[in-house]
């Protein structure tokens, strides 16, 4: 009898063969692909948040595919960018997607930011970061006054709310991560609201050959600044903690404890103000998403758009107190986990628990646009989950910090780079409070997730030794 697991690997391998065969019904020119910074999947209406505003996403993912389990590659802006980029899992040995788009016919241009940019440094200073010029055929920033907008500013970690536009936590600043603002002008002014408004003067256009549009949102990347109409929904009387918001760390690895956590933080003493930064990032997720629905408007009044796919994603997730935890750089689930969103004209509408990685938009996106893939891409095309949602392409994720995770259906294993390791049983313990990475009951499941990630990662250092 085949193993269970190399039965998986077989039924992936089969279905991953069939990707080239699936075409979209009818013909599909152009792709708008929408990238926030710093959004965990499960803030999202269309996610099943019950509190959070995202009334254009939500719209977006009706008349899409949801992909409930979708997972980054890094666990921070830059080797997660890089990774759908060049649709590798850990380097840049391919042409970039909007590089190879271009010689196969289609402009590239990217509006704000795509590649890996300082948020709020690049930002304020309207500069590239570390951009690639030969990814793109046009390329526009957006700057913004971050933190430096006028209204009421709060340090949450710091306890300091104030109006005065003096000795603001800003670039590179410690303290520059539990910084939101209530803006006093309407947004006009805000990054997110240039990058939208950039698009919809690019999608008005006629274009002379097929497009691939790339746009990068800001938010809800701190410092967390919206006007102040996006925070009166958001009262601290609504928002409940995570039930896992306690520090929930003593059978957590200490490569698996993220740096900015409740003991080692200020923020830890502020129990309110924990709430206060639900509702920040709750609010400038709303105001990145009214921007959403003005690009969404904008390529529906357009002549393109029976012919343009969207996509809608985030480089990564982020922790907002889960197991004492803040910010990003750490493989628990609620920072691999990413929304993904892929309306392709033709293509059915659903929601799909079929594994992805965000190094699938590559591959997923040449297919759109019936492109060759680059034969260096390492991602798997999403296009049988498109055509059917109970389709599946892979039997894990894999991300990286610290060491490797491997996100099965059920599993959820990370192995650090002092092998140390955490083991989840995601079906009864989704909030991974208890790690059963050392009870002897789970050792046959632990030892053939560790056998798989081996094989996953023998592939990567055999490919480290040749170069």
């Amino acid at each position: 009898m085949i193993p269970r697991l190399l039965a998986a690997c077989l039924a992936v391998s089969l279905t991953s063969a069939t990707a080239a065969a699936v075409q979209p019904p009818r013909e599909i020119k152009n792709v708008v692909m929408i990238v926030a910074d710093d959004l965990k999947a499960s803030v999202l209406g269309c996610y099943g948040d019950k509190v959070c505003a995202t009334p254009n996403l939500d719209r977006l993912a009706r008349n899409g595919m949801v992909f409930r389990r979708a997972y980054c590659q890094g666990t921070w802006c830059l080797p997660s960018r890089i990774s759908f980029m060049f649709g590798r899992y850990r380097d840049k040995q391919n042409v970039s997607l909007g590089q190879h788009l271009q010689t196969h016919g289609l402009s590239s241009t990217r509006v704000g930011k795509i590649f890996h940019m300082r948020v709020p440094g690049d930002i304020i200073a309207g500069t590239d970061g570390q951009d690639h010029p030969a990814c793109w055929s046009a390329r526009f920033n957006s700057p913004g006054p971050e933190a430096h907008t006028p209204g009421e500013y709060a340090c949450l970690n710091l306890n300091i709310v104030t109006r005065d536009l003096q000795n603001r936590q800003s670039t590179r600043m410690p303290h520059r991560m539990f910084v939101s603002v209530k803006g006093d002008a309407d947004g006009t002014e805000q990054p997110d609201y240039k990058s939208a408004s950039k698009a919809i003067e690019l999608l008005k256009q006629s274009p002379e050959r097929p497009f691939f549009l790339a746009v990068g949102l800001v938010r809800p990347h701190y410092p967390m600044v919206a006007p102040g109409k996006y925070f009166e929904p958001y009262g601290i009387e609504r928002i409940e903690m995570p039930a896992n918001w306690h520090d929930d760390t003593d059978d957590i690895p200490k490569l698996g404890i993220a740096k900015t956590n409740n003991r080692k933080n200020a923020i830890g003493n502020y129990p309110e103000n924990q709430k206060r930064m639900w509702a920040a990032y709750y609010a400038s997720v709303t105001f990145m998403d009214h921007q959403v629905g003005r690009i969404l408007d904008a390529l529906e009044d357009s002549p393109h758009r029976d012919q343009t796919a969207v996509i809608f994603t985030s480089d990564h997730g982020y922790h907002l107190g889960e197991h004492g935890f803040w910010q990003k750089s750490n493989l628990h689930e609620e920072v691999i986990r990413v929304p993904l969103l892929i309306d392709a004209p033709g293509m059915p509408s659903g929601q799909s628990d079929s594994l992805a990685e965000l190094v699938d938009l590559y591959p997923t996106i040449c297919d759109l646009v019936g492109v060759p893939v680059a034969a260096a891409a390492e991602g798997t095309s999403l296009m049988p989950v498109l055509a059917d949602s109970t389709a599946g392409v892979k039997s894990e994720a894999l991300s990286f910090q610290n060491g490797t995770s491997i996100r099965t259906d059920r599993w959820h294993m990370m192995r650090y780079d002092d092998d140390s390791e955490e083991l989840y049983d995601m079906h009864n313990d989704p909030g991974e409070t208890t790690n059963l990475a050392n009870r002897s009951q789970y050792a046959e499941v632990l030892q053939r997730l560790r056998e798989r990630l081996r094989e996953r990662t023998d592939h990567f250092t055999e490919r480290k030794t040749q170069r």
